[in-house]
């Protein structure tokens, strides 16, 4: 995967925007203001996905792509190599499942805003 097609896939989600809330080179995604996904734009070599905390450990003991969340937290957070050691099919598969969790912890305000959309 590529930064284009990565974009594309986390832009292409219902109430997502992008912004660089912490520097100009870490490209954050969000759904209604909440993140997750994010990486650098610099250096397209992995991407930060929430996770549940028992999946996350699964996937960082079966994929050596995956490691803890590097500068977040550990329990939540994945990195991801995009090297291609780990395939496209899945990275959509993680950003999704990530999406999925955010929106499962938005507000019932902000979820009713989310289906208006």
């Amino acid at each position: 995967m590529n930064i284009e097609s990565y974009r594309d896939y986390c832009m292409a989600k219902k109430g997502v925007t992008e912004s660089f809330p912490f520097d100009a080179g870490t490209l954050v995604f969000k759904v209604m203001g909440k993140m997750f996904a994010l990486t650098s734009v610099d250096r397209f070599v992995s991407i930060n996905l929430k996770c549940e905390p028992e999946k996350a450990i699964e996937l960082r003991e079966k994929y050596p792509g995956v490691k803890a969340g590097y500068h977040m937290n550990k329990k939540h957070w994945n990195t991801v190599n995009t090297d291609g050691s780990i395939s496209d099919e899945l990275l959509e598969e993680w950003i999704d499942h990530s999406y999925d969790l955010v929106v499962k912890g938005l507000t019932k305000a902000l979820k009713a805003e989310l289906a208006t959309l």
